[in-house]
């Protein structure tokens, strides 16, 4: 394929769009079934780097679920514990456990349910059956991987009434090393971000504390590689091997920390036995019993405990999530790690973070408040890493 014409741009009224290689080499994907849109691509083509650098980092197979070119997670292929697949509803998945990159994948996509919603994926591997059947039974708009088994593809090519968008990807293609992009007629041209997070970037430990233990640091790991491909500003919760709350595009970096805090407060109270435990009726897909579960622990638009609304999802009447209990909940959570892609100039985002569970971080340095940021490190008994890697992306 040397050019694919589009249906049109970002939005219906940008027309004509197409996609192409400005040399007018083959391009190095192929879409074997479909119809990619212009966000699609954009997206498909971020989630592949993230995934691919993931697993070279880690050396574990990889998955991301992206959405509007940042990912809503990203994960590595580390068994699931059975709480995590009940609230993931991946428990019913024959073979989950014997397949790495499903397991990645139930990862990426369980993390923020919502978010995921009609998101494209990105794998490190090979699309595998049992993949492709998580994958078959969640809105999707399309995927992007290496190669797909007959099995993956048959199940994957059904999905969307046949218009299910499968995308394959050389692996071995390497972009130039410079990369250029038009705004407003204007290019702009500029060395493609090709650091690869390595050893290096974890040698300067500046607080008190120093141990990193290596789960630990296959989690910032995620974090650091997650948040090349996000939006910026970020801050990134990774926690058991896989992102857990992303906070993209906030102007400020507290409310980066605060948004990928509330997500990752989410994740944890959606594994809280109460939370797996609500007694839904039988006829309410995924997708509701997702919005209900978000509804009860953070008390959104709908209060779905209130008489005459508890009763459209619920055979009995569950008592309300109270702010004191998912306190008491919270407060028992240790060993979380962030990453941000760029200085914290306050410590209040250290202090936001602890009341997330953070224990690990790691960040760039180089704001003149650095010490006040390393004291409340000390002071609260974390761990922080000055990577020397700032991580913007726009």
């Amino acid at each position: 394929m040397k050019e694919i014409e589009l249906k049109y741009g970002c939005n219906p009224g940008q027309k004509p769009a197409k996609l192409y290689m400005k040399g007018g080499e083959d391009l190095p994907l192929e879409v074997l079934n479909g119809t990619p849109g212009y966000i699609n691509f954009l997206d498909a083509l971020n989630a592949w780097q993230l995934v691919r650098e993931l697993k070279e980092t880690t050396g574990l197979a990889a998955a991301t679920s992206f959405k509007h070119v940042s990912p809503t997670s990203a994960a590595v292929g580390v068994k699931l514990g059975e709480k995590l697949k009940k609230a993931y509803f991946a428990d019913d998945v024959q073979g989950l456990d014997d397949s790495p990159v499903a397991c990645a994948y139930a990862r990426a996509r369980g993390t923020d349910r919502l978010c995921s919603f009609g998101d494209f994926i990105a794998l490190s591997d090979e699309c595998d059956e049992v993949t492709a059947r998580l994958i078959s039974r969640e809105v999707s708009d399309g995927i992007i991987a290496p190669s797909y088994s007959k099995k993956a593809f048959d199940i994957l090519k059904e999905k969307k009434k046949g218009n299910y968008a499968i995308v394959k990807i050389d692996p071995s293609y390497e972009p130039a090393e410079r990369e250029e992009k038009q705004v407003f007629g204007v290019t702009f041209s500029q060395k493609r971000n090709n650091a690869l997070c390595n050893a290096a970037w974890f040698e300067n430990v500046v607080t008190k504390e120093k141990s990193i233990p290596p789960e630990k640091l296959i989690d910032l790991k995620v974090a650091l590689v997650t948040l090349k491909y996000t939006q910026s500003n970020s801050v990134v919760f990774a926690y058991d091997s896989q992102a857990i709350g992303v906070g993209a595009g906030q102007q400020s970096r507290i409310h980066c920390t605060r948004l990928a805090g509330s997500k990752a407060d989410t994740w944890f109270l959606r594994q809280y036995d109460r939370v797996l435990s609500l007694p839904f009726k039988e006829e309410l897909t995924r997708v509701q019993k997702d919005n209900v579960i978000d509804a009860f622990i953070n008390e959104t638009e709908e209060d779905v405990t209130e008489s005459g609304i508890w009763e459209k999802y619920f055979t009995s009447r569950p008592s309300p999530l109270t702010a004191e209990e998912k306190r008491a909940y919270l407060s028992s959570i240790k060993g979380v790690s962030l990453a941000s892609d760029a200085f914290f100039p306050f410590s209040d985002n250290v202090v936001r973070a602890v009341k997330s569970g953070v224990r690990f971080i790691a960040e760039p340095g180089g704001s003149v408040r650095d010490q006040e940021v390393i004291d409340k490190c000390d002071e609260l008994g974390v761990v922080m890493v000055f990577t020397g890697q700032r991580l913007f992306h726009h």
